[in-house]
Parts: C-alpha cells; sequence; structure tokens
C-alpha cells in the first residue's frame, strides 16, 4: 500500500471519528436542554429516578470530552510514525517532513477541541440537573 495512502486514511480517519464525536457531543447536549426545560420534577415518585432522568446521555458527553485528546493523539502519533518511515526510505527532503509533522499535529489540535467544548457541555448540564434536583428537594419538604 503507498505510503500517501496510508497518511490520508489516518489523517482523515482520525478527524471524522473526531466530527462524528463532536456532532454526537453537540446532539446530546441539545437534546438535554430540551429535556431540562420541558421537566416537572413534581412528576418523578423518587429522587433516584429523577437522577436517572437527568442524568442520561451525560455519560457519553463527559467519556467524549475525556477521550477525545487521546484520540486526537493517537493519530498524530500514527502520522510521525509515518513520516518517519518516510525518512526511513530517503525522503528526506526537510520541507516535506516539516509540513508533515505540522499537518500531524491538527489531529491532537482537533481532539483538543472537542475535548474543551464537550467538557463546557458536561458541566453546563452537570449544573442544571444539579438545579432540578434541588427544586425537587425543596419540592419534598
Amino acid at each position: 500500500m503507498d505510503i500517501e495512502v496510508l497518511k490520508d486514511l489516518v489523517d482523515y480517519g482520525v478527524i471524522a471519528l473526531l466530527i462524528f464525536m463532536s456532532f454526537l457531543s453537540v446532539w446530546f447536549f441539545i437534546e438535554r436542554l430540551f429535556f431540562y426545560r420541558k421537566v416537572d420534577v413534581k412528576t418523578f415518585k423518587n429522587k433516584k429516578s429523577l437522577d436517572i432522568a437527568l442524568t442520561k446521555h451525560l455519560t457519553i458527553i463527559g467519556t467524549i470530552a475525556s477521550n477525545s485528546p487521546y484520540i486526537g493523539l493517537l493519530g498524530t502519533v500514527l502520522a510521525i510514525m509515518l513520516t518517519f518511515f518516510t525518512m526511513g526510505n530517503g525522503d528526506i527532503e526537510a520541507a516535506k517532513i516539516m509540513s508533515s509533522l505540522a499537518l500531524a499535529l491538527k489531529a491532537t489540535a482537533a481532539g483538543l477541541v472537542v475535548a474543551i467544548i464537550s467538557q463546557i457541555f458536561y458541566n453546563i448540564l452537570g449544573r442544571y440537573a444539579e438545579v432540578l434536583e434541588s427544586d425537587y428537594e425543596t419540592e419534598e419538604v
């Protein structure tokens, strides 16, 4: 298999996965916001059932926030390995190597962007859930 094809597979594969993860994060964030705005805490029999309903999909957002940097880093490491492989084959044009290494870092940058946004979403939704649980507790008293 051609080395350029491998580079494209690594590059586009990792970026595509990160885009998919960011889509999921945004989708679940919006879904939770709509749910939180219409939820009536009085309709829940106990706090545990309310907690389960409020925290649905938060684990997915948290998992995306914590793992997207690693996926981006994996893409960077694989791209750098391919660059070194290219260098080992005698293709030692400095400009080409530097541009390959610079482009390899975009996977890490993309992973960090997805992680930062997902962590913000997770924190916002966690706060909403806390407020709604507090509302439930004040209704009980």
